[in-house]
């Protein structure tokens, strides 16, 4: 397939791609602020407010993230497969119910970035994960940073080289391979959103606010292999195995609802006959 018969869901804008950049970058500063700041900065001596801060200030930025994509090229067609998807994203995160790691939604959004481009991939993420936590009770302060993690997730799908050229096992292998990593990617940036909630005096794991960066580091890494490792292992494989068994089947049928939707034809009305 050529390039020109790639068809994408939404075609990112300069406004769009702008508002990723934002987004990304204060996301950055939200999850990894503990690395960045020295222990006598402002933000270290408010180490129990700064999670609550960035929290209602991603739920913003994402808001403005998906209402530029939204402007720049997210038509009725592409709203459509983005409702269907994401229903199901959401319908299929409770079916393990995080159990050692069981979730399946993870293979569909990288299946989907994939398919849809990064634009939508990451439109889908955080929308899915936004459907799945009203589903699920899930409502916390904790939210806008699952929907900027899996933004990422879904988005870094839609990413990966050779969309037009690669195809078969070579594709499938290359999308389990990123599943891989990336799942393992999501759960350790979610323990950042987590980790300063900690007492420092109730766990020497605990983030600490007067530490050094090279000794929060260490509490960090002994944090995520005590608590989240074999959890983001079972997602790690989950995400894996159903890529290579299932991703035959929902490529193809995403590329062909693609190409049906036919997403970059204006929508046009005709007028009434007389």
């Amino acid at each position: 397939m050529s390039a020109q018969r790639q068809a994408r869901a939404v075609r990112l804008g300069p406004r769009s791609v702008a508002a990723l950049a934002l987004v990304s970058a204060v996301g950055v500063v939200a999850f990894g602020w503990p690395f960045l700041t020295p222990p006598t900065s402002r933000l270290s001596a408010h180490a129990q407010d700064a999670p609550w801060l960035f929290a209602g200030l991603l739920v913003l930025l994402v808001a403005v993230v998906a209402a530029a994509i939204s402007e720049t090229g997210l038509g009725p067609k592409a709203v459509a497969m983005l409702g269907v998807l994401a229903a199901t994203g959401a319908a299929l995160r409770p079916i393990g119910a995080g159990t050692a790691g069981i979730e399946p939604m993870f293979f569909l959004m990288v299946l989907s970035g994939r398919v849809l481009g990064p634009g939508f991939g990451f439109v889908l993420g955080s929308v899915t994960m936004f459907a799945s936590a009203l589903l699920t009770g899930g409502v916390g302060p904790w939210l806008p940073f699952q929907m900027l993690a899996m933004g990422w997730f879904a988005m870094g799908a839609g990413l990966l080289p050779g969309p037009d050229r690669l195809r078969g096992r070579a594709e499938l292998v290359l999308l389990a391979a990123y599943g891989f990593l990336a799942a393992f990617a999501y759960g350790t940036v979610m323990n950042l959103a987590g980790w300063p909630f900690m007492s420092a005096l109730a766990s020497h794991v605990a983030f600490d606010p007067h530490a050094a960066v090279a000794g929060n580091l260490a509490r960090f890494l002994a944090y995520c292999l005590a608590t989240s490792l074999g959890w983001d292992l079972g997602r790690a494989v989950v995400t894996v195995v159903l890529t290579l068994t299932l991703g035959p089947a929902i490529l193809r049928a995403l590329r062909r609802a693609t190409r049906r939707a036919a997403f970059e034809t204006p929508v046009t009305f005709d007028a009434p006959r007389t």
